[in-house]
């Protein structure tokens, strides 16, 4: 079990980090630690260019950045800003080791990779955000993206090891102020979006902000496109000198057409549609609000509790494609009647604390949270008369299959506590510490109405653990080391009835953070090794499933933002993944490569702003990504080829107030995969593409 390894392993790779002839020298005065650059920023605020100081995601706490013993990458909303991006997933090729994978045909966030390791779990503002399929998460309303690197579970719960994406959505600032921004692109794409921020008395106690945004967006993929309404109205009460509410809601109504992309290595063109535009649009609807309310006990306590529901319903019908036929030319596609409804809540208490122990100066976190999630899901598929189609001729409009009806029918309900403990310790100026644990107590029941509501029902106690420590050896350098766990319940049974074991994974990195061109420019370089158990794997003797797998991914990742001059800034990342399956069987043997992971990736943007003249405030810039080959199928042979863009930008700023914007994607019309979830589901990457954007403030 890779938790029992977890203690010892721990110890000898943090102990590498500890200086004998230096713990001797273990004073500190309290009076000399200070906040300096970092005054401005804090960790749930906005970003000035493109380097973060401080971050709540790895801790749950406002710590800087450069004392969290672990690897975090930080993509501000200017990233976005300046790719003239809709995409979350755009923002996380700047995080360093991030993958593509399953979409779920466009509909959502589904699936991506961190370190190697495939998950479906993120987060928003610290609260699972995933249960069902909410959308994706609109740009309109966050202020960064963060990515914790390596096993979160001692803070977060069940999940894989690879890492966590948080994200944080805007919040009520002291300004007023009122920002449009109007975008038009290739393809009818077309997107507008407005911030509002409006303190309501002049002492700046009750503040209010309302995100909106409203698409209707084509693609270059034939009768494919997507139409969204965002809503998300916060408010921010100090009810009292040490007393605060944060209310923050979203509305999300969307569609978009089911796509499972083309059959891969065929010659067919990237822009045919093999679904039915007749079909019509999948639909996704999401809301959710969420309450904190946070009181200072006194100056070095703090109580909080928190309170999360989101409520969601996704439907529509779709013709999928499948396999195609031996006469090379056509595929089967099966029709598909979708209904799924979902709801989630989440209560959080915590509590937070600075206190000493000798010279030691301690942060500790306390905290409970109680989760219930309830998900209604169908999906019918219709037999009948054969459904194909060509790949190279489509011919639109067929009938649809009216034979026997199958598929899934079924009722899920998740519920789970747990208790988590976190103390960041200063043992002395230069050598910091961290150490945490979680307790989570799992029940998941399943009532299948597909099979005569045969009834499941899974129970699971987990302990997770982390501990890091991170030595300063000079002002601007750090070194650091961590080991982490991690668990992710299995669903279902195996061949005798039984509920499988859930996956565990352990993890382990040393990194080095520095400081550069007088702390202009943030790096961090990490080595990693991550390995994961009890996953499932199909037993051909029964057909069913039984956890044995095991999984290995190692490697190591770059990380660099910052400010290099005063007039330009950079973001980029760097990753080498070494993935693979380490215990299969005969559909994902031994030694396999994990699905979508290039051994290989790198990603580079810089923005240049003119500081003088009538172009002051302008700026020009470009990003490149670099995307290596991938396996394409699990199991299989089948790779992505390796593939690269170049993207141009430039932001003429006409007035104080009216800024014009103008990008250029793809500049080579490089033509690539994207995706794949197997050789006849891969998403092609999009062609050479042009957006314009207007932006006011007001």
């Amino acid at each position: 079990m890779p938790s029992r390894k977890f203690v010892p392993l721990a110890g000898l790779a943090l102990g590498l980090l500890l200086d004998p002839a230096y713990a001797e020298d273990n004073t500190l005065e309290l009076d000399t630690i200070s906040v300096t650059s970092e005054a401005y920023e804090s960790a749930t605020g906005p970003v000035q260019g493109y380097r973060a100081m401080r971050s709540a995601s790895a801790t749950k706490t406002d710590t800087a950045l450069r004392d969290i013993p672990q690897s975090i990458s930080v993509i501000p909303a200017t990233v976005l800003k300046d790719l003239g991006s809709t995409s979350v997933e755009r923002a996380l090729d700047f995080a360093g080791g991030v993958s593509k994978q399953n979409n779920f045909g466009g509909l959502t966030l589904y699936e991506y990779s961190v370190r190697g390791f495939t998950t479906s779990e993120f987060y928003q503002d610290g609260f699972s955000a995933n249960r069902g399929y909410p959308s994706t998460p609109d740009t309109a309303n966050i202020e960064r993206i963060e990515v914790l690197k390596g096993p979160a579970a001692s803070l977060y719960g069940r999940g894989d090891p690879g890492g966590t994406v948080n994200i944080v959505t805007k919040k009520p600032q002291p300004e007023a102020f009122t920002t449009l921004q109007t975008s038009a692109g290739s393809w009818d794409r077309y997107r507008t979006a407005l911030d509002v921020n409006t303190p309501l008395d002049s002492e700046g106690r009750v503040l209010t902000r309302v995100n909106l945004a409203v698409e209707d967006n084509h693609r270059f993929r034939d009768h494919v496109d997507a139409k969204r309404v965002f809503v998300a109205p916060s408010l921010s009460w100090q009810l009292s000198p040490d007393t605060q509410l944060l209310v923050e809601s979203e509305f999300v109504r969307h569609s978009s057409t089911f796509d499972r992309g083309i059959v891969a290595d065929t010659g067919m063109s990237h822009s045919t549609f093999l679904g039915e535009p007749n079909d019509g649009n999948i639909r996704n609807h999401n809301n959710r609000i969420q309450a904190a309310l946070e009181h200072h006990l006194n100056d070095a306590w703090k109580l909080r509790l928190a309170s999360h529901y989101k409520q969601g319903s996704l439907w529509g019908d779709a013709s999928e494609s499948r396999a195609l036929n031996g006469d090379g030319h056509t595929v089967n596609r099966r029709y598909r009647e979708r209904s799924t409804g979902w709801h989630d809540s989440i209560t959080q208490l915590e509590l937070r604390g600075l206190f000493d122990i000798g010279s030691w100066q301690h942060e500790l976190l306390i905290g409970t949270e109680y989760e219930d999630y309830r998900k209604k899901e169908r999906v019918t598929t219709i037999g009948g008369s054969r459904y194909l189609i060509d790949i190279y001729n489509p011919v639109y409009g067929q009938s649809k299959p009216n034979g026997e009806r199958s598929g899934t029918d079924f009722f899920e309900q998740t519920k789970s506590h747990a208790l988590n403990l976190q103390d960041q310790i200063i043992f002395t100026d230069r050598l910091r510490g961290m150490i945490g644990a979680r307790f989570e107590h799992f029940e998941q029941s399943t009532d299948n109405f597909a099979r005569n509501h045969a009834k499941s029902r899974q129970t699971h106690d987990a302990l997770t653990q982390r501990a890091g420590l991170l030595y300063q050896l000079t002002p601007q350098v750090g070194v650091f080391a961590n080991a982490s766990t991690s668990f992710k319940p299995n669903s279902g049974l195996d061949a005798g009835g039984k509920s499988f074991k859930p996956e565990e994974g352990v993890g382990y990195e040393v990194g080095i953070k520095s400081e550069l061109f007088d702390e202009r420019l943030s790096a961090t370089l990490a080595a990693f090794h991550i390995d994961k158990e009890n996953v499932l794997t199909l037993d051909p003797a029964t057909n069913t499933d039984r956890a044995i797998g095991k999984a290995r991914s190692q490697g190591f990742d770059l990380q660099v933002t910052g400010q290099v001059t005063d007039a330009l800034r950079v973001i980029g990342a760097l990753a080498y993944i070494d993935a693979e399956v380490t215990k299969g069987d005969k559909a994902i043997p031994t030694g396999s490569r994990i699905l979508g992971v290039a051994k290989r990736s790198g990603s580079l943007l810089g923005v240049y702003e003119f500081q003088d003249g009538m172009l002051r405030g302008s700026d020009v810039g470009a990003a490149f990504t670099y995307v290596g080959d991938r396996s394409g199928e699990a199991g299989t042979s089948f790779e992505l080829p390796a593939y690269h863009t170049v993207d141009l930008l430039a932001h003429y700023k006409a007035t104080k107030n009216v800024t014009v914007g103008l990008n250029l994607n793809n500049l080579f019309d490089e033509k690539y995969y994207e995706r794949s979830y197997s050789r006849y589901w891969a998403n092609p990457g999009e062609p050479r593409n042009l957006t314009v954007s207007l932006t006011l403030n007001l």
